[in-house]
């Protein structure tokens, strides 16, 4: 059957047959309109234009002449080209900024605070009577301290409340880590021997190391890097722990001084059995009482509970019996049972002198005499009292 459009005599020959099937409706769904027309890449000059020299008789349609009746002849974008081109680069700025943004977080973080350096205080407390000695138990028993719990167990956790800007979980970090400072800087036999820093430096914000770095390895009384304003050391060369069950009694409290910092003020009595460095483990008898009240304030912002670090931000430190002569910033140096009592006032301060000044010259306590705890409560441990002219 023959199909409108074919040649009266059938196909040319040499003209293959086998797409026969598929010619007849190959562009009967194309609707040759004047939409398509002027859609048209290629388009036909007119009958005056071709009859010019050289003419061609086709040209191409550029984007920018539309393809409705608004569309120019002269090359003019028409209105519907000008809005696809806007909607192109409308789509490729919303990219260019998506690229942008992924590259960068467009979040600027809180700017850090910098930890503020340590200021201490060591204080000698130099004794009125003198040292008694004797056993480490018999001696505690006699003591202020007879009550006081052992070691850690001393350092308890006050009750806890959220404030406007921490939650209750928060608190009780802060507090855990300023008791682990408490133990580790009190309460570990390394670090009272001088033999160890790590344990407590592990705890101490970044900002402060360089400061407690030198402290340990150059102490010097100036207020600022005093080994024992970080720690509790004795002088290694002069006493030594003669029982590893301290004595501790004392307070934990916080306070929110910023919506990103809890401040953390700890006020704890750690009471220490010691004997001279030169005599026998074995000879117990010859122990005495050497009394560290340490007051401490530590700050620590989200960073720092996160990491479980503090910031120690000041020490008030008094620890006898001691010779208010001896220089307590490195380590300790008690007084063992028998000594006398000392009148001597703190060592000279030479205004003339070149080198670091110790700061705390001048600074000399007065270690109220031990009672028994049956007896009437002791006067409290005496007051500063400035050096001797």
């Amino acid at each position: 059957m023959a199909v409108p459009g074919d040649p009266p005599n059938g196909a040319p020959d040499g003209i293959g047959e086998g797409d026969d099937e598929f010619r007849p409706d190959e562009y009967r769904s194309v609707v040759f309109d004047e939409d398509f027309v002027r859609a048209a890449r290629l388009q036909e000059y007119s009958a005056e234009e071709r009859m010019g020299e050289h003419a061609r008789a086709v040209r191409s349609r550029s984007i920018w002449s539309g393809s409705g009746s608004s569309g120019h002849r002269d090359g003019t974008p028409s209105r519907g080209a000008r809005q696809g081109l806007l909607l192109v680069l409308l789509i490729a700025a919303a990219f260019a900024a998506a690229v942008y943004m992924g590259l960068r977080s467009p979040y600027v973080p809180a700017p850090g605070t910098t930890a503020e350096p340590l200021a201490a205080t060591v204080v000698p407390l130099a004794p009125t009577t003198v040292v008694p000695g004797g056993n480490p138990a018999d001696l505690f028993a006699r003591s202020p301290a007879a009550d006081y719990r052992i070691g850690a167990a001393g350092i308890t956790l006050p009750a806890v409340r959220r404030t406007h800007h921490f939650s209750e979980s928060q608190i009780v970090s802060a507090l855990s880590v300023a008791k682990d400072y408490l133990v580790q800087s009190g309460l570990d036999p390394d670090v009272l021997a001088g033999a160890a820093t790590r344990p407590v430096r592990v705890l101490l914000d970044p900002d402060q190391l360089a400061q407690f770095d030198r402290s340990m390895t150059a102490p010097v009384g100036d207020g600022r890097h005093a080994a024992t304003g970080w720690l509790v050391r004795f002088d290694p060369a002069v006493a030594a722990v003669a029982d590893p069950r301290v004595r501790v009694s004392g307070t934990l409290a916080y306070q929110e001084i910023s919506s990103q910092v809890l401040e953390i003020t700890t006020d704890h009595t750690f009471v220490y059995a010691v004997r001279s460095a030169g005599g026998q483990p074995s000879a117990a008898d010859g122990a005495s009482l050497f009394t560290v009240r340490r007051e401490l304030r530590m700050r620590l912002d989200r960073e720092d509970l996160v990491a479980r670090r503090a910031e120690l931000a000041s020490a008030y430190v008094m620890a006898g019996p001691q010779d208010c002569a001896s220089e307590p910033a490195a380590g300790f140096r008690p007084l063992f049972a028998g000594a006398a009592p000392t009148t001597v006032g703190p060592a000279a301060s030479d205004p003339y002198a070149s080198g670091h000044p110790r700061r705390a010259a001048g600074l000399c306590g007065v270690l109220a005499p031990p009672t028994n705890p049956q007896d009437p409560p002791p006067a409290a441990v005496g007051p500063v009292s400035p050096a001797a002219p």
